[in-house]
């Protein structure tokens, strides 16, 4: 019986980690729930589950004090945003395992993260990194020579940047794929999710950037692969699901039955690969420039993205805008060279401040 912590219960990610633990009760406890702000569905959740009220909790900083106080086998981090990277230190400083789907604390922490981490500590739950870690299993590291990142493309694939520049927030938030939060989506729609994904991919498994690739694949049921020295692939397929790498990310390395769908060989399938048009998807090639500088410049990169896209929404500034006002806010950028929680914290305050003042003056 795996005792389990969820954080972000009520979101996607959450609400799906229920469902599994519901449809096994005799593989896992909840021990502990955190909330942002939905509290009426937080509390039918720990009602449910049978998880007292004091480990229901709301916000991210009470979900940091719960991590540290209550005993746990993993801790599932599916929070949204740059707001979950507390909770992910504590999770590690516990000795817990962290099932991660909150991508951007990783991406924001960096070595902060990956320097706490004891190995296997860290599970990817991102249906991506999922992928690569059960390709992995197929060859040693020394073997690896490519990991190649899937992108369905988004609801955009195809548009030229003119097109881009006239999408309204309803069309982003219309993913052809999945089903997924607004910052997530909107994310994918300019693809700074894959460029966040190529950094975290570099993190979790230590391969340089100059050997991690992003190929578009419309279909999404082939999540990643990786290239071995003598040649050969192997890929990690499915059914666009995201139950899978959340049941695996509790269970690691070991699988549960039925947990999703599997592709039906005895019907046609026609799975299409193309590269990515870095031109007009600039996030990829700015992510990866970020990703090798280091430093707090990924911090800056998230934050500037996390206000751009509330200023898309918010009717402020087109799609495109996006990308150029990450690439503006980096650009301004000095970083702290004594990399700590708090420098990463100031970057992230001092990105947001610089974003805003841009957006404001219509940069």
């Amino acid at each position: 019986m795996r005792r389990i912590i969820i954080l972000g219960s009520t979101g996607s990610i959450g609400t799906q980690a229920l469902e599994i633990i519901e449809q096994n009760p005799d593989k896992f406890q909840v021990v502990g729930l955190a909330a942002n702000t939905n509290k009426d569905l937080l509390t039918a959740q720990a009602l449910k589950f049978n998880v007292p009220t004091s480990q229901a909790v709301i916000g991210a900083k009470a979900a940091t004090q719960l991590v540290a106080d209550i005993d746990a086998d993993v801790v599932i981090n599916g929070i949204t945003g740059s707001i979950g990277l507390a909770p992910t230190l504590a999770t590690l400083r516990s000795g817990k395992r962290l099932a991660l789907a909150n991508k951007e604390s990783l991406i924001v922490g960096g070595t902060l993260v990956t320097s706490l981490a004891k190995p296997g500590q860290i599970i990817p739950v991102d249906s991506e990194h999922s992928a690569l870690a059960q390709c992995l299993l197929g060859g040693t590291k020394s073997e690896v020579a490519k990991l190649i990142l899937t992108a369905s493309g988004g609801p955009f694939r195809g548009f030229s940047i003119k097109q881009l520049a006239e999408v309204t927030p309803a069309q982003a938030l219309k993913h052809p794929t999945w089903t997924m939060g607004r910052v997530v989506t909107t994310n994918s729609a300019t693809m700074v999710n894959k460029g966040l994904e190529l950094i975290e991919a570099h993190l979790l498994f230590d391969v340089p950037f100059d050997r991690i690739e992003v190929t578009v694949h419309p279909q999404s049921v082939v999540h990643s692969m990786v290239q071995f020295v003598d040649g050969s692939v192997l890929a990690q397929c499915s059914p666009p699901d995201m139950k899978l790498p959340i049941a695996l990310g509790m269970t690691w390395p070991e699988r549960i039955e039925n947990v999703s769908p599997a592709v039906d060989f005895s019907k046609s399938h026609s799975w299409n690969f193309q590269p990515l048009d870095e031109e007009v998807f600039k996030a990829v090639k700015i992510a990866r420039q970020v990703g090798l500088a280091g430093l707090t410049y990924p911090a800056v990169y998230n934050a500037a993205n996390e206000q751009a896209v509330e200023a898309f929404h918010d009717g402020k500034i087109s799609l495109t805008a996006i990308v150029e006002l990450i690439e503006r806010v980096i650009e301004q950028h000095e970083p702290d060279r004594d990399l700590s929680l708090e420098s990463v914290l100031e970057a992230e305050i001092w990105a947001r401040s610089v974003a805003d003042s841009l957006i404001a003056q219509n940069f």
